[in-house]
């Protein structure tokens, strides 16, 4: 069973930047693709970056130039750096793996949270 641990989150001041990491295990099919998502208070969960297993990337306009995600293949590890963070920006951050062909999956991690704020 595949399962996720994320890590990175906290509280930081705006202009500031910080690192998000998910850990992936029990994983035996690599995933098609690993993204992170995020959700603030009130508001529907969103795509924030997703990275393809041909290197292939995604962002929403508004982390364009900010955000930077990556993975790590040996170590089904996902990353995302996000940098110039706004208020606006507050959420908890969620990262999730999918793989599309036999045996397929769709995992969530449990959330970090992510405070921009002065």
């Amino acid at each position: 069973q595949v399962q996720l641990v994320e890590s990175g989150g906290g509280l930081v001041q705006p202009g500031g930047s910080l690192r998000l990491s998910c850990a992936a295990s029990g994983i035996i099919f690599s995933p098609d693709d690993m993204g992170w998502y995020r959700q603030a208070p009130g508001k529907q969960r969103e795509l924030v970056a997703r990275i393809f297993s041909g290197s292939v990337i995604n962002y929403r306009d508004s982390v364009k130039g900010r955000f930077t995600i990556s993975r790590d293949n040996a170590k089904n590890t996902v990353y995302l750096q996000m940098s110039s963070l706004e208020p606006e920006d507050t959420a908890v951050y969620y990262c999730n793996l999918r793989r599309r062909s036999y045996p397929s999956y769709d995992v969530w991690g449990q959330g970090t949270q992510v405070t921009v704020s002065s």
